[in-house]
């Protein structure tokens, strides 16, 4: 390939190939250039190192994740029924990443470790995406008056243990399902209006 073609769709593709090959830990710039047919010096033009460019692999494959709970939030239900969907379906997300894509979520989960602001964006994305349920919760009279992004951060956090990378050994416990019902009993409880 000629370098003056090189995309970054192109080197994001490759990265992602040559991660799941190799390892987040065995995978060099000189691996992925030599997959693209140019040298190292081409990758450097566009990422500054390994590190930005295994960032940008890893805020692609999050975007991945945006459209399915878009769709949630644009569903034409009441607001209840939503987050709730909304919430499993992020969950479920990131289970089956953990299991079907297990060296890009390594890399993710080391993402969020050593630089979490990394995934700031990715994170107010999903945090705009509770807020404006939240405000539809409140205009149908569903969920009393309240801040809605302090709300939705609240829910995301009391969320914490099906979504965030930190408890992924207990995903797959058999009471899984069990524990995020009981946990959204307790949001509906608090959120909702009777």
């Amino acid at each position: 390939m000629a370098e003056e073609v090189l995309s970054k769709e192109r080197i994001l593709d490759t990265t992602e190939a040559i991660l799941r090959k190799f390892g987040p830990a065995k995978t060099n710039m000189s691996d992925i250039a030599r997959a693209l047919g140019v040298t190292h010096a081409a990758l450097y033009r566009l990422y500054d190192n390994k590190a930005a460019l295994k960032e940008a692999v890893v805020e692609r494959w999050l975007e991945r994740s945006l459209p399915p709970l878009q769709a949630v939030v644009e569903e034409a239900a009441p607001a209840a029924d939503k987050l709730y969907r909304w919430l499993d379906t992020l969950r479920r997300f990131k289970r089956s990443r953990a299991s079907q894509d297990p060296e890009l979520f390594e890399m993710y989960s080391s993402l969020v470790t050593e630089a979490p602001e990394a995934i700031q964006v990715h994170r107010n994305h999903l945090l705009d995406q509770l807020a404006t349920m939240i405000k539809d919760g409140i205009k149908e009279g569903a969920i009393a008056k309240q801040e809605a992004r302090t709300t939705a951060m609240a829910v995301f956090m009391a969320t914490t243990p099906f979504h965030h990378v930190a408890h992924s050994a207990e995903w797959e416990l058999p009471d899984g399902d069990q524990r995020f019902d009981a946990v959204w009993h307790l949001i509906s409880n608090g959120l909702l209006t009777r």
